[in-house]
């Protein structure tokens, strides 16, 4: 349907302005706004949504955004007070001498085995060469000593035997000697007693001559038989003596024998001095082969070689010092093994453990590094203080503590060797993924 309007007439100027009153105001129904406010209104209803739309994308915005910012705040623990951390490597002097080369610069880096410093080898080469004579002298001492071990053994042994066979022998012939002396008493025996026979005959051949009773030569007879019954008798007897100092001497030989025999049975105590004697010349020897040894190492520490390799620091030998054993000479440093040494709050320790990855940032050049937690310290670092903390006071206040955090750096990441022991880092450790 549409509806007519009528144009309302202008007023006079000094009337004041009327307005038609249209139909459908006439019949009470409601009229539309005018379109400029209606136009108001719609877009301001249609600002007010879009605004809370905006508000509530916004805030959903904002919510995820500082969840994830809560997720990644949470995710890592991080601290300022770590420092990168090194071994030291010391280097002095074994002997004592005279400084005669220095083979580096300072910062230096030397790889293992390098020579450092020279000390002048001419007492110690000479020391050597004295231990070295001694060595082969009682080398041969020793082989001339262990030399007459099989020898004293043989001879000691054929000397037991010798004088056991002499003792056999002796009493063999005290046996025989005393057998002989038997029968030269058993013939004294019977020539004293043909002798008694031969004198009685005389004595009554005597008293037959008186008479004439027998002749002359019969008297002769029984004279020459007297005569040589009583020489027998003194044979007889003097085979006896004999005889008697036979048995005599067998018994002085068996004496001798078995004193000899006794003498042998100390071959075992002999082989044993022998052996000894042996012993303790190989003893010497090796003793001598330990000088040689000690002259030797000297004379090698005539050279100070690198153990590491790494850097050289803070040197403080110089061409014409004299060294002494202990004396440190200069520090190496081993960049190819350094970590980092991180002092975590011990809150911050709940859900951190070995092997979690750790970010490096390092304050020297900026750059970031990668690495793991290697080990946790097994005490707080102020028990290792010079001056550790006595909690067990009327006055205590709690404090939180710091555990020191070793942390290893990946393969490769300081193949520069930029890093440096004693340089500030800031680690963070990654506790969740």
């Amino acid at each position: 349907m549409e509806q007519s309007t009528q144009t309302p007439t202008a007023a006079p100027p000094d009337q004041p302005e009327t307005r038609s009153t249209p139909p459908e105001q006439a019949e009470g129904r409601p009229q539309p706004l005018p379109s400029p406010e209606r136009d108001f209104r719609v877009r301001s209803s249609r600002d007010s949504a879009g605004f809370r739309i905006g508000l509530i994308i916004a805030a959903v915005v904002l919510l995820v955004a500082a969840f994830f910012i809560y997720r990644y705040i949470s995710s890592y623990e991080s601290t300022d007070d770590a420092q990168v951390d090194g071994h030291i490597n010391s280097i002095s002097a074994r002997i004592s001498g005279h400084v005669v080369s220095l083979n580096v610069r300072d910062n230096q880096y030397v790889p293992a085995g390098q020579v450092l410093v020279e000390i002048d080898p001419s007492d110690y080469q000479v020391a050597y060469e004295r231990a070295k004579a001694d060595f082969e002298n009682a080398q041969a001492a020793a082989a001339a000593a262990g030399v007459n071990v099989p020898i004293t053994s043989v001879s000691t042994s054929t000397q037991v035997s010798s004088t056991e066979a002499d003792v056999t022998s002796a009493r063999a012939g005290i046996s025989a000697a005393r057998q002989q002396y038997d029968a030269a008493r058993a013939q004294l025996s019977q020539a004293e007693a043909n002798n008694v026979k031969a004198q009685n005959d005389l004595q009554r051949y005597k008293q037959l001559i008186d008479k004439h009773e027998i002749s002359e030569q019969q008297y002769d007879d029984a004279i020459a038989a007297a005569k040589a019954n009583a020489a027998a008798v003194e044979a007889a007897q003097a085979n006896a003596d004999a005889a008697q100092a036979q048995v005599t001497q067998a018994e002085g030989r068996l004496v001798q024998a078995e004193a000899s025999y006794h003498n042998a049975q100390t071959a075992p105590r002999q082989m044993q001095v022998i052996r000894s004697r042996a012993e303790e010349a190989e003893a010497a020897a090796l003793q001598k082969k330990a000088e040689l040894d000690q002259a030797a190492l000297n004379l090698q520490y005539c050279k100070i070689v690198a153990p590491v390799s790494g850097e050289m620091s803070n040197r403080t030998v110089e061409v014409g010092q004299n060294v002494s054993p202990g004396q440190e000479l200069m520090k190496i440093i081993p960049l190819d093994d350094i970590w980092i040494t991180a002092d975590f709050k011990e809150t911050q320790l709940h859900e951190m453990k070995p092997g979690q990855p750790v970010t490096i940032d390092v304050d020297a050049n900026g750059r970031s590094y990668k690495g793991k937690v290697d080990s946790i310290a097994g005490a707080s670092g102020a028990l290792f203080s010079l001056l550790p903390p006595e909690n067990a006071t009327g006055n205590y206040v709690k404090v939180v503590q710091r555990v020191p955090v070793k942390i290893l750096l990946d393969p490769d990441q300081n193949k520069d060797h930029w890093l440096r022991p004693g340089m500030s880092v800031e680690p963070k450790v990654w506790i969740r993924q």
